[in-house]
C-alpha cells in the first residue's frame, strides 16, 4: 500500500518546483511589469507573481517551498495566466495539485486532422469512425460504412449517433439489442454533453429526438448518465447476418471532446469472415469518409 502523506508531500515538492521554474523563466516585460534596478536571479520574483494571481506574497512563498495549502481551481487558473502557462503545463500545475483542468466548451467546425484519418483508413478489418463533441459521425472507414451503412448519403443531424440510434429505423433493425444499448448510449451521451447544457445546437438535437423518438421522450427525463466502456455490440446485417463485435472508445488527446470508436470483429458468428465478405463488394461511396463537420 502507498504511503499516502508521503505522495502527498512529493507532490506539493513538485508543484512548488515546477512554479519556480515557469516563474524563472518570465522576464518583467513579457507580464507587462518594470524591468526596475538590476536583478539578482532570471525571471520574476515571488512578489510579482502573487501580484499577478491576485494572492498573497507569503502565501505563493508558501506553495513554492511546498508547504501543505491548498489551492483552489480559480487560484491555480490565475496561477496560470500569471506564469502564462502553454495548456500542456497548465494541465500539469492541476494534475499536481489533484484536480481535473478545467476545459472551456468548444464552438465553432471540428476537424479531423490528417494522421487519425490515416489511422481510420489503415484499420481495414475493424469498423472505426470518429465522433464529435455532439456525437456526430465526423468520418469513417470503409468497414464501418460496409457495416452501418454509407454516412455520406445522411445530411445534418441524420449523421448523428443519437439521431441513428434513436431515430433511423434501418439503423434500429442492425441493433439486435438495441433495448440495452440504446439506454446506455443516452446516458453516456448525456453525461458527454454536460459541458454544453444550454448550447443551441445541443438542445435543437435533444428537442427533434424527444419529438421523433417515444424512448428518448421517456428516458431523458431520468437524467442517467455513464462513462465510456468496453462491451459488445450483435448486429443482424441484411446481407452478413448476424455478427458480433467488441467496441471501444479512445479519446483524440489534442481533441478532448473527439472520439474514436473502433469495433474489433470477434470469432463468434464467425463474424470477421463475413465482414470481409463485406468489403469485397464494390464500393459506392462518393468520397464523403473525408466528411467534416459544418
Amino acid at each position: 500500500m502507498s504511503d499516502l502523506p508521503a505522495t502527498l508531500e512529493i507532490r506539493r515538492r513538485e508543484f512548488g518546483a515546477f512554479l519556480r521554474s515557469r516563474r524563472e523563466k518570465l522576464t518583467p516585460a513579457s507580464v507587462g511589469l518594470a524591468e526596475g534596478f538590476r536583478r539578482r536571479t532570471p525571471g520574476l520574483r515571488r512578489e510579482e507573481v502573487a501580484m499577478l494571481a491576485g494572492v498573497g506574497t507569503t502565501w505563493y512563498t508558501w506553495l513554492e517551498q511546498g508547504r501543505d495549502v491548498h489551492p483552489s481551481v480559480e487560484v491555480l487558473s490565475a496561477l496560470a495566466d500569471a506564469l502564462k502557462l502553454d495548456p500542456a503545463e497548465r494541465r500539469h500545475l492541476f494534475i499536481l495539485n489533484n484536480r481535473p483542468p478545467p476545459q472551456a466548451a468548444l464552438t465553432g467546425p471540428e476537424q479531423v486532422e490528417e494522421p487519425l484519418r490515416r489511422m481510420l483508413d489503415s484499420l481495414t478489418g475493424q469498423p472505426a469512425y470518429v465522433l464529435g463533441r455532439r456525437w456526430d459521425v465526423l468520418a469513417w472507414n470503409r468497414a464501418a460504412e460496409v457495416l452501418f451503412g454509407d454516412y455520406g448519403k445522411l445530411q445534418g443531424d441524420e449523421r448523428n449517433i443519437m439521431h441513428l440510434v434513436f431515430a433511423n429505423p434501418a439503423h434500429r433493425r442492425l441493433l439486435i439489442d438495441w433495448d440495452k444499448l440504446a439506454p446506455a448510449s443516452l446516458a453516456m451521451f448525456r453525461a458527454d454533453s454536460a459541458r454544453y447544457a444550454g448550447d443551441l445546437e445541443f438542445e435543437r438535437l435533444i428537442a427533434t429526438l424527444m419529438k421523433a423518438s417515444r424512448e428518448f421522450r421517456d428516458w431523458w427525463p431520468r437524467h442517467d448518465v455513464l462513462r465510456p466502456f468496453t462491451g459488445h455490440k450483435r448486429i443482424k446485417h441484411p446481407v452478413g447476418g448476424r455478427m458480433t463485435f467488441e467496441y471501444t472508445s479512445l479519446a483524440v488527446s489534442d481533441q478532448p471532446d473527439m472520439k474514436l470508436i473502433v469495433y474489433t470483429p470477434l470469432n463468434e458468428a464467425k463474424t470477421a469472415m463475413k465482414l470481409a465478405d463485406l468489403l469485397q463488394t464494390p464500393s459506392r461511396s462518393t468520397g464523403m469518409r473525408r466528411f467534416s463537420s459544418q
